[in-house]
């Protein structure tokens, strides 16, 4: 069984019900949980009511680094990320790609998230671009020793990967490795332990071939988790059970 590891269901603007028939799609496409990750504090509420009734949706608190009109302070995401029913911190990061002017704010968001999540021990999501020195030291200057985490729909090299699963950080691979112009990401994937690898779909973005231009959705992470398995070597039954007991050990989430 295959595990969304990072999702937004909140973002595929659909009702209540059509929510329902893209998880159960997923479902009969052997994917048993899903990660529904927080990018707007404003967002907040409604993406935890969205996914209210789903017993195998979890959910993460936090502000995108591209969200900065947004940011809060370190005691009010403390306050929303406290319930029971957050199982991580994020997603948070830095991206210099799209929004290097706001650096000043990503920076001091980073910083926070980080404190929260040695506060809660909860995991980090990180989201990542164009930012590899400052995200690991960063990481290295604040995180607590047992703070674990995640770089999400890693598209870096493998030294930042290296890195990051030196300081106890997990890899989580999107459809984009399976696009044609993602041979490096390929070769890095190559590299990455087994045991250090998640896989995700980013929904409603990202859609993996042969989806890509099509919106994106849960479900749909079956072929990410395929070509990995093609890419390494590995039955996609041993891809599938490795990736999904890693998801489950970094979020502390029982089966």
């Amino acid at each position: 069984m295959f595990v969304d590891s990072h999702c937004h269901l909140d973002r595929l603007d659909k009702t209540p019900q059509e929510l329902a028939e893209v998880l159960h799609f997923a479902q009969q496409r052997g994917v048993e949980h899903f990660l529904c990750v927080c990018v707007s504090v404003n967002d907040f509420p409604a993406m935890m009511e969205s996914i209210k009734p789903f017993n195998n949706v979890s959910a993460s608190c936090g502000v995108h680094p591209l969200h900065q009109d947004e940011a809060c302070s370190y005691d009010e995401l403390l306050k929303m990320a406290s319930s029971d029913n957050i199982v991580a911190i994020g997603e948070t990061g830095l991206d210099y790609f799209y929004s290097a002017d706001t650096k000043d704010v990503q920076l001091t968001s980073f910083v926070d998230h980080i404190k929260v999540a040695n506060k809660l021990n909860k995991p980090l999501i990180i989201h990542t671009r164009d930012a590899r020195q400052d995200t690991i030291e960063l990481l290295k200057q604040h995180k607590a020793p047992n703070t674990q985490g995640v770089l999400h729909c890693f598209t870096e090299d493998w030294e930042m990967a290296e890195a990051a699963i030196a300081l106890g950080f997990y890899i989580s691979i999107s459809g984009i490795v399976t696009f044609k112009s993602a041979q490096a990401l390929q070769e890095v994937v190559k590299k990455i332990p087994l045991e250090k690898l998640l896989i995700e779909t980013d929904s409603p973005w990202l859609a993996p071939v042969p989806y890509r231009g099509k919106q994106n959705q849960p479900g749909y992470v079956r072929e990410v988790g395929e070509f990995i398995a093609e890419l390494k070597g590995v039955p996609v039954e041993e891809l599938a059970r490795i990736t999904t007991d890693n998801f489950y050990r970094l979020f502390n989430i029982q089966k």
